[in-house]
């Protein structure tokens, strides 16, 4: 029987998102997992999403997908770090992996490479990440 992952990602730029989405589906094996994908509106949503979601349901590990990009407030600082702490706090609570692929980027130019599928694959990189952790325990 094949597990079940799940895969929040932010739209706020929407370009962004697709080629994340694009990277990380390209590394999850189709035979071994069905995907549940929801996209929200920004980076903040996510642990949001996947808190209501994980309370009725049980996933293999989770992969988060954004980019937050610099500004000229502290808002970028905010952001950031609350939703890396959250993603923490829920793989804890529910016991699950939850992989943290949510960009933070000095410009839009240095998110463009990032997540960027053919060049440095940040959302493959989270679906690896993830799969290292689920691996460890349960050796596929």
């Amino acid at each position: 029987m094949k597990k079940k992952i799940l895969i929040v990602s932010s739209s706020f730029y929407k370009n962004f998102e697709k080629n994340l989405l694009k990277g990380a589906l390209k590394e999850i094996d189709k035979k071994l997992f069905d995907v549940k994908h929801y996209s929200v509106s920004g980076a903040y949503e996510i642990p949001q999403l996947l808190n209501i979601v994980l309370k009725n349901k049980k996933y293999a590990f989770c992969i988060a997908l954004g980019c937050i990009i610099k500004g000229q407030t502290p808002h970028f600082d905010i952001i950031s770090q609350s939703v890396s702490d959250k993603l923490l706090e829920i793989s804890i609570k529910y016991n699950v992996p939850v992989s943290n692929g949510v960009l933070n980027c000095n410009n839009s130019k240095q998110a463009e490479v990032r997540c960027d599928p053919k060049l440095k694959n940040k959302g493959g990189e989270a679906v690896r990440a993830a799969l290292s952790v689920y691996n460890s325990i349960y050796k596929l």
